[in-house]
């Protein structure tokens, strides 16, 4: 009887790369945790240091303050980029964005028009163009757009974040075409009805007017919902891809027309 031949132990595979923006709540914060629980090594970003510092005490990823509408604070972000993941980037999850007033077209506040669009549209923007060498010295990376149902269909006083949340859906889909035959993914989610801590506080500026948004849905999405959608759509085989995935509560049929009170 002859001894089996002694077994080579295999080497890991080493871990996928993301930088996750809007990191420091909501979704970009659900994100980065559920996305370094499977095994990403993931830098998250935003604006807010002391809330970076609890995340990365909470979930072991890299941080880093960044202002995605400031071009020197992105190129500090590449630089990271290159000294944390040797330059090889397999992810840029772009979630920093955000909604800012309910006034009609007629009334708009032009300043926060303005933010919406240098936060959603040229933050992504800005992010993408300064990682994208990276992404592409990986051989397999995705650029993930977190947009909005808001990009889909027009609603009364929602126009300034109809048209941020719009052209974040066409700078993705440009990106799509501009990348064909590249081994990068464009992926684009786009969530209806969310409950976070602070999307709705932050756009109506008062506590009772944000509760009234999700009066009568006993099950509006989380964040942790839409990071699971997110990790499964970076986390699927690298020819598989998911272009654009819209998800809503089951009470929200529409952006005009949720069931209210039914027990949804």
């Amino acid at each position: 009887m002859t001894d089996a031949p002694a077994q080579t132990p295999r080497t890991p595979a080493p871990a996928l790369t993301a930088v996750v923006t809007g990191a420091s709540s909501g979704i970009g914060r659900a994100t980065a945790q559920r996305l370094a629980a499977d095994g990403w090594r993931v830098l998250a970003v935003a604006r807010r240091e002391e809330r970076l510092a609890r995340l990365a005490e909470e979930s072991g990823v890299e941080v880093q303050a960044v202002d995605v509408t400031d071009p020197s604070s992105v190129q500090a972000l590449a630089e990271r980029v290159q000294e944390l993941f040797g330059g090889q980037l397999n992810a840029v999850v772009n979630i920093a964005g955000g909604a800012f007033g309910l006034e009609p077209v007629g009334a708009a506040d032009l300043d926060a028009w303005q933010r919406m669009y240098d936060t959603n549209v040229l933050g992504t923007v800005r992010v993408t163009q300064a990682l994208l060498p990276a992404l592409r010295a990986s051989g397999r990376g995705s650029i993930l757009v977190l947009s909005s149902t808001a990009a889909q269909v027009a609603y009364e006083n929602g126009g300034g974040y109809n048209a941020a949340k719009a052209g974040q859906h066409m700078v993705a889909g440009a990106l799509r075409l501009e990348l064909a035959g590249e081994p990068i993914r464009v992926i684009e989610i786009a969530p209806g009805m969310v409950r976070t801590e602070e999307f709705s506080l932050v756009r109506l500026g008062d506590a009772e007017a944000a509760e009234q948004v999700y009066a009568g849905v006993e099950n509006p999405l989380t964040a942790e919902d839409c990071a699971d959608v997110i990790a499964y759509s970076l986390n699927a085989p690298q020819h598989v891809n998911l272009d654009l995935v819209t998800i809503r509560p089951i009470a929200q049929a529409a952006a005009h027309k949720v069931a209210r009170d039914v027990g949804l």
